[in-house]
């Protein structure tokens, strides 16, 4: 299957196909130097796949875990790349999940202004949500994805096989950032989650999730307006995740972020799916770590930040909240 991204001359595919990766030279352009990120958490066969296809594959592998995305680690990705003579007809890889794409999509914007970068995430949570779109960014003095830069990439290719080496707390993780796609915009896709088995539909769940993305991206790149909806969940959950991170992924502190921003009725049969993925809907936090990352959120803007709330299924509300309304909404969570 493919699916297309329409951004004019920024426009891209998304292939999606079972056993890709094995013919990965067949969709992407790597007769080239080509930098391959990937982290020690993804099989090493996904990066040497690559590798292999590649006319001339040079490997940089990142240390597992949010904690990765730092200067430290872009300064050596942007060494490795220099000291291998790599130019503006080179390419960037990502083989992994949002650290990976993240950082790698960064490097290839800054690098001689600019560089191709292919994404080829190994992660439902990044299959469904974060190789799509062009936002690329590394996290700074404690805060998530604080410094970056939009790099819409020249073609995604999702294998599904490589959900196989993923335990289920990751796959769960992953299906957090679908159902956030669900709940805003596709009532019919929720229903999906409430009443069917969501494991033997994870392919519909990504392919909808997907287009869902595809639209809003497709109607607003630079996050003027309508792509604020992608955030329901994220204004506390960011919050959240800086002030926990490692203890909870990143999709379950969306998770908690979308409790805060719903109303009763949606809250309610939000937390019976969270049942079925076994999704926390509580948790404990330092309130106060979590309100001063809420404080650098890029969505503020004159000392209010544009929230995403949803009251039912497939609409949603983006409206300006001051901190302290902020505040309280994530004290409900404790």
């Amino acid at each position: 299957m493919t699916l297309h991204v329409d951004l004019g001359e920024n426009s891209y595919d998304i292939i999606i196909e079972r056993g890709a990766l094995s013919k990965i030279g067949e969709y992407l352009d790597l007769n080239r130097r080509t930098l391959i990120v990937t982290d020690t958490g993804v099989p090493a066969r996904y990066a040497d796949a690559v590798s292999k296809q590649a006319e001339k594959a040079f490997t940089f592998v990142l240390e597992q875990g949010e904690q990765s995305k730092n200067f430290d680690n872009l300064q050596a990705i942007l060494a490795l790349m220099t000291d291998c003579g790599f130019d503006r007809g080179d390419c960037v890889v990502a083989v992994g999940g949002g650290v990976c794409g993240d950082i790698a999509g960064f490097a290839a914007a800054v690098y001689m202004r600019g560089i191709d970068f292919y994404n080829v995430p190994t992660t439902l949570l990044s299959q469904v949500d974060s190789s799509v779109g062009g936002k690329t960014a590394i996290d700074f003095h404690g805060m998530k994805n604080l410094i970056g830069s939009f790099k819409q990439p020249k073609k995604v290719v999702i294998d599904p096989e490589t959900l196989d080496t993923l335990p289920k707390r990751q796959i769960n993780n992953g299906l957090c950032e679908a159902l956030k796609m669900s709940a805003t915009s596709d009532k019919e896709l929720f229903e999906l989650f409430e009443h069917e088995d969501i494991y033997e539909n994870i392919d519909t769940i990504t392919e909808r999730s997907l287009k869902v993305k595809i639209n809003v991206v497709e109607q607003d790149e630079k996050e003027a307006g309508l792509r604020r909806v992608l955030n329901f969940g994220h204004t506390l959950g960011h919050g959240i995740e800086s002030a926990v991170s490692p203890a909870l992924y990143h999709g379950e502190c969306v998770a908690l972020g979308m409790l805060a921003m719903c109303s009763a009725d949606m809250k309610a049969r939000l937390l019976k799916i969270y049942e079925k993925l076994g999704v926390p809907g509580r948790y404990g936090f330092d309130k106060d770590a979590v309100m001063a990352a809420v404080s650098h959120d890029k969505k503020g803007v004159s000392g209010k930040i544009k929230a995403v709330t949803v009251d039912r299924p497939g609409e949603f509300e983006i409206k300006p909240m001051s901190m302290d309304e902020l505040l309280q909404r994530l004290e409900s969570l404790l």
